[in-house]
């Protein structure tokens, strides 16, 4: 339960809704919650079947929630294992629903070849009238039944459509076949609908059989995400171990992790060391070293060695948990496209009504001699093949299959306007240090003058280890990396601004800047100077070390640029979007990472407030811009660009900022989310046209408008098939992103 940031009475939470058909039923439950006292925001995801609802906890309860949505013949799950709960109903229902589609498809057979090629067997008529009977009203029961409840309130669904469409060539026929005579003409045959009435229940059953195995593969990165979630772990207890279920693990148990096996919770490795396979959190197949001191997180996978490590987050908030909860609350989203479409489903059962009543309405005055035949036809055709299911499924579906995708690749999108707006990004804007950089300094040269290495390499380690200086802890990590061993100094001096001095036996040694060495009177060459000089033009910090004022070392120490920086910045630049650098460092060390990374614009020496400045300047300049940072100092810009995009490995703050998250750090996960975004919203649109399109022809076609041109009139069968069709059809369509490589 995220808790909103505008005030500590109000919660947000996503509840899983049972019982909607279709994007009507969308509709209907959000416009009932938003109009619920103490609901502040409702939004219903058809795709997902769930809701998100803001609302103020003093002033209404979960409780409520699910009374308001039971009023309208639909139901709320509010428990802590709705999910489960939802998840196991949706089975049972799936269940049942194949088993209707198959004994109402086995029963349509006989109805249609009675109708199509016994039309004049005397008991033909009868026959169908108990098999259709047996189709609608208790393999088909359910349309009618939450017809009926939507009529109590006053509203109509696509059920309404099915159950009217249905029921009136049901009742039509039966009229005919109890008094054949009442609608005969002489040389015309009767007109019946079973096989109508019959085909219509049972394409749509197979329709939303169809549908509901679809849907469920759009939530399969979900389904693929918790999987990832152990159920049990392995714990040090006190030297014995001990396997407990991952509900009873607290922080600060320590953990075992032997070879092969998933790790459990996000902690610190306190022993052992292995390679942990991290490709299920950051998308990188190379397995990650983890040593004394690393972190390890829930859902990856240990390779070879083993270790333990001391727990310290776990369910929810373990980084895995948390990436669930932003891929659920992204598919619960809405893409702005989207509220048009709802607002669109929203009036679009009513419309088809009064369209169905006109058709027949038309045809009954207006029409010709076999006035009835067409009247009823076109009615039951009309309200049989417009279902705003198509148009409802379009875009969660499309928005669920790209959310997934890109949290499988590492992109964590927040929300679904994000994921819209991506594709038009014309400018990106990124931070220097620990965006395009490491963000930590790494000694990169290390010049010697005394060929004595193994005589004073201890020393400077010893000296070295007792600064808190990040350059000084970069020059630990590469004398340790050497395999040198410190010695303890007898006397430590840390010079403000300057360096080190240290004193071993009567040895004096020094480690710091020029202004440490002209404090102490050391001499430096041209040649040094010089050398040194041109390693500050490469973006490098240097330090100087002396021993009795005489200079033995010079260490280059740099901030490196990030594998794959260059390569996604050539990528965003050849697609023709402008890429930015800003940073707080001097112009020299900016230079020096564009010339590496082939980056045009820079801007150094700029404050939190000027990056922010500078990203609103390019709005202003007609620009939609990205801004990608890692640190609490790239927060303002990331507020104010179109799109915000925080490295996974950056501070929390500019994480809760950002729109997306790459939870890599790699920045040629940038190209991918935009390339993502342009696949995505290209699948939303294909689908809506083909949405807009079937319905456009469809209506008319059903009405019979084509009649007195061509002869053209739609068979209510057919009708039932397509409108069937057209909803896998986007699903599927929807679907196809999964293969998409971004």
């Amino acid at each position: 339960m995220q808790i909103d940031n505008r005030s500590n009475e109000l919660l947000k939470k996503v509840f899983p809704v049972e019982g909607m058909s279709c994007a009507s039923c969308a509709v209907s439950v959000e416009s009932m919650l938003n109009n619920t006292p103490g609901v502040v925001k409702a939004e219903v995801n058809f795709a997902a079947n769930s809701v998100a609802v803001e609302y103020n906890a003093h002033l209404i309860s979960p409780e409520v929630l699910k009374k308001s949505v039971q009023s309208i013949g639909y139901d709320l799950f509010i428990e802590d294992n709705a999910k489960e709960e939802q998840a196991e109903l949706q089975h049972l229902k799936y269940q049942q629903l194949k088993k209707n589609t198959i004994w109402a498809g086995v029963l349509t057979l006989p109805v249609v070849v009675i109708g199509m090629f016994f039309m004049h067997w005397p008991p033909g008529n009868w026959i169908m009238m108990v098999l259709t009977g047996i189709i609608l009203f208790v393999f088909g029961k359910q349309f009618f039944i939450n017809a009926f409840k939507q009529a109590k309130h006053g509203s109509a669904n696509m059920d309404t459509l099915v159950a009217l469409s249905s029921g009136i060539a049901f009742i039509f026929s039966a009229i005919n076949t109890f008094f054949p005579h009442l609608m005969h003409r002489p040389g015309q045959h009767t007109p019946i609908y079973f096989e109508s009435a019959a085909v219509v229940v049972t394409f749509i059953l197979l329709g939303r059989l169809l549908e509901e195995r679809s849907k469920s593969k759009t939530s399969s990165a979900i389904k693929k995400l918790m999987g990832l979630q152990s159920k049990t772990v392995t714990i040090d207890d006190n030297g014995t171990e001990r396997v407990v279920d991952i509900e009873n693990v607290h922080p600060n148990q320590i953990i075992i992790v032997k070879p092969g096996e998933k790790i459990a919770v996000d902690g610190t490795v306190i022993a052992g060391a292995s390679y942990v396979n991290e490709s299920t959190i950051t998308g990188e197949s190379v397995p990650v070293s983890k040593n004394l001191g690393d972190k390890v997180f829930a859902g990856t996978i240990n390779q070879q060695g083993s270790f333990k490590f001391k727990a310290e987050k776990i369910g929810k908030e373990t980084l895995l948990g948390q990436i669930i909860k932003h891929v659920e609350d992204t598919m619960g989203s809405k893409a702005p496209v989207q509220k048009l479409v709802d607002k669109i489903a929203g009036i679009f059962v009513p419309i088809v009504l009064l369209i169905a009543i006109t058709s027949f309405t038309v045809w009954m005055f207006l029409g010709t001699n076999d006035q009835w035949y067409h009247a009823i036809t076109a009615l039951v055709a009309v309200l049989a093949i417009a279902c705003p299911c198509a148009l409802g499924l379009a875009t969660p579906t499309a928005l669920m299959v790209g959310v997934g995708k890109g949290a499988e690749n590492g992109i964590l999108v927040k929300d679904a306007e994000s994921l819209e707006i991506a594709r038009k990004v014309n400018a990106v804007v990124l931070d220097k240090t620990g965006t395009i950089t490491q963000g930590t300094p790494t000694v990169i040269d290390f010049i010697w003058m005394e060929k004595d290495f193994e005589k004073y390499a201890p020393l400077i380690l010893g000296m070295e280890q007792r600064s808190e200086h990040p350059l000084g802890q970069s020059i630990v990590s590469y004398l340790k990396s050497q395999q040198i061993i410190g010695s303890e100094p007898n006397e430590f001096e840390n010079i403000s601004g300057k360096g080190l001095k240290a004193k071993f036996d009567s040895k004096v040694i020094l480690a710091g800047n020029r202004a440490l060495l002209q404090a102490f009177h050391v001499l430096i060459s041209e040649d040094i100077a010089h050398q040194a000089h041109q390693l500050q033009q490469q973006a490098k910090t240097v330090s100087f070390i002396a021993v009795d004022q005489e200079l033995i070392a010079i260490i280059a120490i740099a901030d490196k640029v990030k594998a794959g920086s260059k390569e996604a910045i050539n990528e965003l630049q050849s697609a023709g979007i402008e890429v930015y650098m800003l940073t707080g460092d001097t112009f020299e060390t900016a230079q020096a990472v564009a010339q590496q990374t082939g980056i045009n614009h820079i801007h150094a020496g700029l404050l939190p407030a000027d990056k922010a400045a500078f990203v609103k300047q390019l709005q202003k300049e007609g620009k939609v811009v990205a801004m990608s940072g890692d640190g609490i100092n790239d927060s303002p810009a990331l507020a104010q660009a179109d799109l915000s995009i925080a490295m996974g490995k950056g501070s929390d703050i500019a994480m809760d900022v950002a729109k997306m998250t790459l939870t890599s750090s790699d920045l040629r996960q940038i190209p991918k989310a935009l390339r993502l975004s342009s696949f995505t919203v290209k699948t939303i649109r294909q689908n809506l046209f083909w949405a807009f399109i079937y319905n456009l022809i469809g209506i008319p076609l059903a009405a019979g408008l084509f009649y007195p041109i061509f002869g053209w009139q739609l068979n209510p069968m057919f009708a039932g098939a397509a409108m069937a069709l057209s909803s896998v059809s986007v699903v599927t369509n929807s679907l196809r992103l999964q293969r998409k490589k971004i």
